[in-house]
């Protein structure tokens, strides 16, 4: 369930149909009135929406190592789908952190939202975590291989260079010591 949606995103309109379900993709079609008076039918896929947290400990950042079936061995933040329906997007960002680190952590904050491709209503959401609460073991999906490693910021940024999924966080260019995370500003208060 989303609590906080940015101006700037393009949905699903309301009168929009659900023509096919998918695993992981919905398709959605509506008729649409373009500007000489015609009506086409416009057409947007939906998905679950990904939260990201950068958790900060020990002044060091937690990433994850992982493999998944059909991928090679790469770096990411902790996080996943929010596909559990009574979760808004921190309960999500708490429950995957715990989920593939073990970790807990007491301090939150929302610093990103975007929206990968227009044609997706399907939003990443990306949190700070910070103040370590506790550690406890993994409960990884069957799908799912993963390392935690806590890395310098230096150790971070080098990643970046060949890293995709972790250079997916605008923010992170403009950070310097891992101060700086926690400076960020939240863009909406849960």
């Amino acid at each position: 369930m989303r609590r906080y949606i940015p101006d700037n995103i393009t949905t699903i309109p309301d009168n929009a149909e659900l023509v096919f379900t998918g695993k992981i993709f919905e398709v959605y079609q509506w008729p649409q009135k373009l500007y000489d008076g015609t009506i086409e039918t416009f057409e947007m896929l939906s998905r679950k929406d990904t939260v990201k947290v950068i958790a900060i400990k020990d002044n060091k950042v937690i990433i994850t190592h992982q493999k998944q079936p059909r991928k090679e061995w790469f770096y990411d933040f902790p996080g996943g789908r929010n596909d559990v329906p009574e979760e808004d997007e921190l309960d999500a960002a708490k429950r995957e952190m715990l989920e593939e680190t073990g970790m807990t952590f007491k301090t939150w904050k929302l610093i990103e939202v975007h929206q990968p491709f227009a044609k997706i209503d399907w939003l990443v959401y990306t949190f700070i975590a910070n103040d370590f609460i506790s550690q406890e073991t993994q409960k990884l999906d069957g799908g799912e291989k993963i390392e935690v490693k806590e890395v310098s910021l230096d150790e971070l940024k080098n990643l970046l260079k060949t890293e995709e999924r972790l250079a997916k966080c605008a923010c992170i260019d403009a950070v310097t010591k891992i101060e700086d995370f926690l400076n960020i500003p939240a863009i909406y208060n849960y």
